[in-house]
């Protein structure tokens, strides 16, 4: 396992990490991910098969007693989102979410509250539920998704799944 640049900040360090790197994610669903694929320019969507939705960032941590933190964590039950609209954190374009976004986002911070009293500290910042779709600015993607509304779908798990290399492996999965 080599050294990965992750990402650059503007006027800041580049961030690297070491080894595989957790984070809890739910995923849409197959038509979700093939709808907004056909809506944007082909270099834009190479690999829809990663496209998520991170709840927490975990980094290099043990997957056991994450697994553990994150069996305790009471589910909303099913919740129905889709993707519409478009931003961007600085270089970093996305894909928004509708739909029940009041118990994804009570859930989001159950799961952070589980995880930060097991001794993995997660970010506090407000979250803004999004799918990432590029770290490169690109108007051509930014045309595409100004008025883009994708299908529904119901999400009735969430996952842990580790990162290494840049493959996504699914190491656990709890009922939403």
């Amino acid at each position: 396992m080599g050294r990965r640049v992750v990402r650059r900040r503007p006027g800041g360090p580049r961030v690297v990490l070491t080894g595989p790197r957790l984070f809890v994610a739910v995923f849409p669903s197959a038509e979700a991910r093939d709808h907004l694929r056909r809506h944007l320019p082909p270099h834009a969507a190479r690999r829809p098969d990663k496209w998520h939705v991170t709840l927490a960032f975990l980094g290099d941590v043990p997957e056991e007693p994450v697994v553990e933190a994150l069996t305790t964590v009471p589910g909303p039950g099913p919740v129905r989102l889709h993707l519409a609209g478009s931003g961007r954190f600085g270089s970093v374009l996305w894909a928004g979410l509708l739909g029940d976004l009041e118990p994804l986002t009570a859930f989001r911070e159950r799961v952070r509250v589980a995880l930060t009293e097991a001794g993995f500290p997660i970010d506090g910042r407000p979250f803004h539920p999004h799918l990432t779709i590029s770290y490169r600015f690109d108007r051509r993607v930014v045309a595409a998704l100004a008025d883009y509304s994708g299908p529904s779908w119901e999400v009735d798990e969430f996952s842990l799944v580790s990162s290494v290399d840049g493959e996504y492996h699914r190491l656990w999965a709890g009922p939403l």
